[in-house]
């Protein structure tokens, strides 16, 4: 096998497939070999980036204490959901199928085990996607961002107390509301131990409200785009998933959730918690539409939470969600740099720490920078009328911040998050009168192999396209081809060679996730089994019920509910709540009344436990309402009716085949 040389690491070698293929052949999942053209893509890198600077992985390591080289965790069901020896097969140079800026940092994100910060803080990093941070109060412990899962959290505790000792949680600050920050926590304490014990819950203004919202209302179809974006079904490769960039990977275990008992609401808001001064920094629709920061005066320390972190993160994040305020953003960064000028430490929900004020400043003024750039520069481009696909290909960082690591798109990327400044203020109209009602895939599809003169001339072109290295474009013909037969295996077969090659390419994680996820899915068809909320019963139980009721009338059948009318009392028993549910136009309105409408067609009464059991699906909607665990005013053959209106989506709809 030819060695690849790539001025990385000093001693380093290429690694065969972790699952054990030849060099020249398929890996087990069919990822096929880089190509030619793709080994000079990524060797071209070598001289364009500072790989000889490894001051990051001199930070990564600072601080160390220990690590678990048998760092394995197992979910609710058994099932492997973290595993950092997987990920053992990333060291020395990249091999050809792996982009080698990404490479490197997805060695260092390999650097896991609980570090020292500064005296009295410390981090748990590769334990989950995100940090659990540890800072020392007078008399037991306060935690800030527990984790994604009760698995993971419970271990990272675990690992904790064997080298610090054994001390009580006193508080929990969750930075923000995304999910892996704060649903590990009931595996670092349990609800009992939180009411107990006074446990002091810290959240920014908005957090639950955000934290729950996103994920009862678009969380079915935000889980199933994550499989894409994480690599969810990629194997642990060179030629599969090897980092998301900000971290290695979501774990799917069990998520969980504590109401706050404190809230912040303003910049400079200040509290002693357990004999520790926090400073905090309210950054409300930044990196997450409910977030802070927090400076430690006496330690001259202060968490940058996920407002900056040692990559450029996403305007639009490919799972989907709301596109996120640039200027905000950068608003929130420059507020950083004054409020936390006295810091000789920065750390973070994410990567590793940064010690001296000149290399914090420096980081700052880089992560601020990068986003006024997109910002800027996407709107000059548009007012001069480019379009999104336009800019996305004519942006480039200007040199001093493209040779900055912490400016590299190993998460976000410089194109995709130039559309999110597009759509931010122009929306999904490029102004094109083509584009304004174009036809769906497939019908597009079929007209465009008609166009090609069939598939197999389409097909043929393709192939020339593929052996000339252009990846996109044969990606983009394929596409159609797929659409318009997705039946025919050769174009699926080329189509997926055209993926691995362009997720290769990528220097973003989940650009390559994406690309290589998609290459799996058409070898190997969708997932078997879809998205359960039965993993995340800690969590929903705090959703409050309008949200619940507004994503109930998202999944209303419009079609099949067309000339039906309908006025549904419900009636949740143990928490004193009664809600008209109105039907009528193909759509549900709900009221929140003080008692229930006499004149409603029919009233069901239960209890907050049975309505979350029927939401999640542990409890089935017929042997429910025929059952005597709720109370039913009215024909329970008609409350059938109505439920039955309401689909049950499983998050295991298909993306690269119609």
């Amino acid at each position: 096998m030819p060695t690849r040389s790539l001025p990385f690491l000093a001693l380093s070698v290429l690694l065969l497939s972790a699952c054990g293929d030849s060099a020249d052949a398929p890996d087990a999942q069919g990822h096929t070999v880089p190509t030619s053209a793709t080994q000079k893509a990524n060797k071209a890198i070598a001289g364009q980036l500072p790989f000889a600077d490894d001051s990051d992985f001199r930070q990564a390591r600072r601080g160390l204490i220990a690590s678990d080289p048998k760092l394995q965790v197992l979910g609710p069901e058994g099932e492997l959901i973290w595993d950092m020896p997987g990920f053992s097969f990333i060291q020395g140079e990249a091999p050809a199928s792996v982009h080698p800026s990404l490479w490197r940092q997805a060695s260092l994100n390999n650097i896991h085990g609980l570090f020292r910060v500064t005296p009295g803080v410390y981090q748990l990093r590769g334990y989950d996607l995100s940090n659990l941070t540890i800072i020392e109060g007078k008399t037991g412990w306060i935690l800030v961002d527990p984790l994604t899962t009760k698995e993971t959290a419970a271990r990272a505790m675990a690992f904790a107390r064997q080298h610090l000792g054994d001390k009580p949680v006193r508080a929990i600050i969750f930075t923000h509301s995304h999910i892996d920050h704060f649903g590990g926590v009931l595996g670092a304490v349990t609800s009992e131990q939180a009411r107990k014990e006074g446990i002091r819950i810290i959240v920014p203004e908005g957090f639950m409200a955000e934290a729950t919202s996103e994920n009862v209302l678009a969380g079915v179809a935000m889980t199933r785009r994550s499989m894409f974006m994480y690599g969810k079904r990629l194997a642990r490769s060179e030629r599969g998933h090897v980092d998301t960039g900000l971290g290695k990977h979501p774990p799917y275990g069990s998520v969980s959730l504590l109401p706050p008992t404190e809230i912040i609401g303003r910049t400079g808001q200040e509290l002693d918690i357990d004999g520790v001064r926090f400073v905090f920094q309210y950054a409300p629709e930044s990196e997450a539409p409910a977030e802070l920061t927090f400076y430690l005066p006496e330690k001259k320390a202060f968490s940058g939470a996920e407002v900056v972190s040692r990559n450029m993160h996403n305007l639009y994040t490919l799972r989907g969600a709301k596109v996120r305020d640039a200027l905000k953003w950068v608003h929130y960064i420059d507020e950083m740099i004054d409020l936390y000028r006295d810091a000789e430490v920065y750390f973070a929900s994410h990567h590793w720490p940064i010690w001296g004020r000149e290399n914090i400043g420096h980081f700052l003024e880089s992560q601020r920078d990068t986003y006024k750039y997109i910002h800027d520069q996407t709107l000059r481009l548009a007012l001069q009328g480019l379009t999104p696909r336009e800019i996305a290909e004519e942006l480039e960082l200007p040199e001093t911040l493209r040779n900055t690591w912490s400016s590299r798109g190993y998460y976000g990327t410089l194109k995709h998050n130039s559309k999110a400044v597009y759509q931010h203020y122009f929306g999904w109209y490029d102004g094109n009168p083509a584009n304004l009602d174009p036809l769906p895939p497939v019908q597009a599809g079929e007209r465009y192999v008609d166009l090609a003169g069939g598939a197999d001339s389409m097909l043929e072109k393709a192939r020339e396209a593929f052996a000339e290295g252009e990846y996109r474009w044969v990606a983009e013909m394929l596409n159609h081809l797929v659409f318009a037969d997705p039946d025919n295996d050769d174009a699926k077969a080329l189509l997926a060679e055209a993926y691995d090659q362009l997720g290769y390419q990528s220097e973003s994680g989940p650009w390559r996730d994406v690309y290589l996820s998609g290459a799996f899915e058409l070898r190997h068809g969708g997932p078997k089994k879809g998205f359960s909320l039965a993993t995340a019963r800690d969590m929903i139980g705090y959703i409050p019920m309008p949200r619940f009721l507004d994503a109930m009338a998202a999944r209303l059948n419009g079609p099949d509910a067309a000339g039906k009318h309908m006025n549904v009392n419900l009636v949740i028993t143990d928490l004193d709540e009664t809600y008209l549910l109105t039907l009528n136009n193909s759509v549900m309105h709900y009221r929140r009344l003080p008692e229930p409408e006499p004149e409603a067609d029919a009233t069901l009464k239960l209890t907050h436990d049975l309505y979350l059991k029927m939401a999640i699906g542990t409890a089935g909607l017929r042997d429910t309402l025929f059952s005597g665990d709720l109370d039913i005013d009215g024909s329970r053959l008609d409350l059938l009716r109505f439920f039955s209106l309401f689909e049950k989506p499983t998050g295991d709809f298909n993306i690269v085949t119609p």
